[in-house]
């Protein structure tokens, strides 16, 4: 052999081997946190909802993706500590799926790792997790919610379905900031338009309910508004429909996941859409993209759920113009 093809033999010997060692690498699988205030049975629709838009962009659990859930139970004290658990295993992205409180355990906990809102916060802005919707500049983004705003809405929608409304009964944690400014300054102006009378009633620990349900039996409310957005109230948000229904009450939520346990009628953000949007922000990140970079968004869709069946049961006739505007009925 020539002495000059030597080097070359070496060279062609040397690539090869270092592309066969490259292949042989196993491909780093990114992990995601998954810090929520709820626990798993409660959470589970809104985290197979993520899981399932996630895998319509091409993510899959245990395969090319995989996550990391800590769930605090309602116990606000726990979320620091899960926070910085997620940190400590070097996640790739933190999503949120909670109110102000976990979002800001989360932001403390570490100011380089992104970190995903997932709507159930107030105004970000005003919460001081972004610097604005348009840049958020720091390591946080993500989608924000409408919810509070939304509350006079549903009011309208409950009295259509009820002419006869006058008073209602509004539950609601005043712990969790979203449900307090919802109470406190937006209904209010709501309800003189509506010509409603509004009965706040705060559930502050779980054994408020049973004290709660017995003072509206004898009050006798024309319906029911629940505010289910904390660690508190949702994972009571079937006890609230079974009151409801065993009350026979006309009741309003912030979400189908109530309408679908029973409750009769629900309007607010989207779910499906909500869950695809944070998913294209881990996506986003994944591939390199600053937090910092990405605005944050607003809902744009919104879904007016009525459940027929509860409505005969409570003995309550829909007018079929609602029905017709309802995204989805079930009878």
């Amino acid at each position: 052999m020539k002495k000059a093809a030597v080097p070359i033999l070496v060279a062609v010997i040397l690539l090869t081997v270092a592309v066969v060692t490259e292949a042989q690498q196993p491909t780093k699988v990114p992990r995601i946190g998954y810090l929520s205030s709820s626990d798993a049975a409660t959470d589970s629709a809104r985290a197979e909802g993520i899981r399932l838009a996630l895998r319509e962009l091409g993510y899959i659990e245990g395969q090319n993706i995989a996550f990391e859930y800590r769930y605090a139970e309602g116990r606000r004290d726990r979320e620091s500590g899960l926070a910085a658990e997620l940190v400590r295993l070097k996640v790739d992205v933190i999503v949120v799926p909670s109110g102000d409180a976990t979002i800001q355990a989360a932001k403390n906990a570490t100011r380089t790792i992104p970190i995903v809102m997932a709507g159930q916060g107030t105004d970000p802005v005003r919460a001081g997790h972004v610097e604005s919707l348009a840049r958020p500049g720091g390591n946080v983004t993500g989608v924000t919610s409408l919810t509070q705003e939304l509350g006079g809405k549903r009011l309208e929608l409950l009295k259509e379905a009820v002419p006869k409304l006058s008073r209602v009964a509004v539950l609601y944690d005043p712990a969790t900031p979203r449900s307090l400014r919802e109470v406190k300054e937006l209904l209010p102006a709501d309800v003189r338009a509506l010509k409603l009378t509004i009965q706040p009633w705060e559930i502050r620990v779980v054994d408020d309910y049973d004290k709660v349900f017995a003072a509206l039996n004898k009050q006798r409310p024309d319906g029911l508004y629940s505010l289910v957005a904390g660690p508190l109230t949702r994972p009571n948000e079937k006890r609230i429909v079974d009151f409801a229904l065993k009350s026979r009450l006309s009741s309003v939520y912030t979400s189908r996941e109530a309408v679908d346990a029973g409750g009769l009628m629900s309007y607010g953000r989207d779910l499906a859409e909500s869950y695809r949007r944070v998913a294209y922000y881990v996506d986003k990140i994944l591939k390199g993209a600053k937090p910092a970079d990405l605005p944050v968004e607003q809902p744009t869709k919104f879904e007016f759920v009525i459940n027929l069946k509860t409505a005969k049961q409570i003995d309550v006739k829909i007018p079929q113009s609602l029905l017709y505007r309802a995204d989805r009925v079930i009878k």
